[in-house]
């Protein structure tokens, strides 16, 4: 069930109003805002000018904390399995005539809340088509893919493939087969929540997926609390790559055949295929 926090919180945890009985003749508009990997720096000023004047914010409890409360703003944490509920929580507030932020971290549409509020969208126009008449805006942020790449050059400067080896919301075999099929075509791969205490063997297995295919000379990168100030990056290679030292705070880059490593210690795809 959806928890709320904030000087403005309501006391009821349940849904919203409809349509039909809100008190706002005309919707306001569910912006869906990625506030960055971290640090306030990497806030686009689109994504700041929102948070300072929608009325709600909607989001994991961890990102809601970024957005410091003022006045006229509730904020509504949750936890991290309940993302379709926050949508639909999103839309009722909008549908009464509210404007209301939903927050991801990095970027909402990669891996984040942009896709969890259209599926709840979808859901609450199939009970009630009024919901038809709420607009949803995304606002794009600095993926941590984007971030971690930075950080240690430019491993993405050639083809790449996003992918999440969380098997929360897919069978491993997908995740697996799609691993083997985006490294059988020498793509870059970034890896999100690549080992949580829940699964911590699944990153070794993905690593063995991979050695199937690629050289054990293949670039990895190791990408920690990037944009804070313990940040930090470890160059290996697949061969030598130890999953026991990677956890959630990580983001894990396998470099594709061309990958190399320059002699300032720069990580670079080429953007030609050689």
């Amino acid at each position: 069930m959806l928890g709320q926090i904030g000087e403005h919180a309501r006391p009821d945890e349940g849904h919203e109003p409809d349509p039909d009985t809100a008190t706002g003749s005309t919707p306001g508009t569910v912006h869906v805002v990625g506030l960055g990997p971290g640090p306030d720096r990497w806030l686009t000023p689109e994504v700041a000018e929102l948070l300072g004047r929608v009325d709600h914010v909607v989001g994991y409890a961890p990102y809601v904390d970024r957005v410091p409360q003022r006045e006229g703003l509730t904020r509504h944490a949750s936890g991290n399995t309940v993302e379709v509920e926050r949508g639909r929580l999103a839309l009722d507030l909008a549908a009464r005539g509210d404007e209301v932020a939903v927050v991801s971290g990095g970027d909402a549409g990669v891996f984040g809340m942009a896709s969890a509020v259209f599926e709840a969208a979808e859901h609450a126009v199939a009970d009630d088509p009024h919901y038809a008449q709420v607009p949803v805006q995304v606002s794009p942020g600095v993926s941590a893919a984007q971030a971690a790449a930075a950080l240690v050059g430019a491993p993405l400067g050639a083809d790449f493939a996003i992918m999440s080896l969380s098997d929360r919301l897919k069978p491993w075999k997908v995740v697996a087969d799609r691993l083997r099929a985006a490294a059988s075509v020498d793509l870059v791969i970034a890896l999100y929540n690549p080992r949580s205490l829940s699964r911590p063997e699944q990153l070794f297995a993905a690593r063995d997926v991979l050695l199937e295919v690629k050289d054990p000379s293949t670039v990895v990168v190791v990408a920690r609390d990037v944009g804070r100030a313990e940040q930090s990056a470890t160059v290996t290679t697949l061969g030598e790559f130890d999953p026991s030292t990677v956890d959630m705070k990580c983001l894990v880059i396998i470099g594709s055949s061309s990958t190399r490593v320059s002699p300032t210690g720069h990580v670079w795809t080429p953007r030609y295929v050689e």
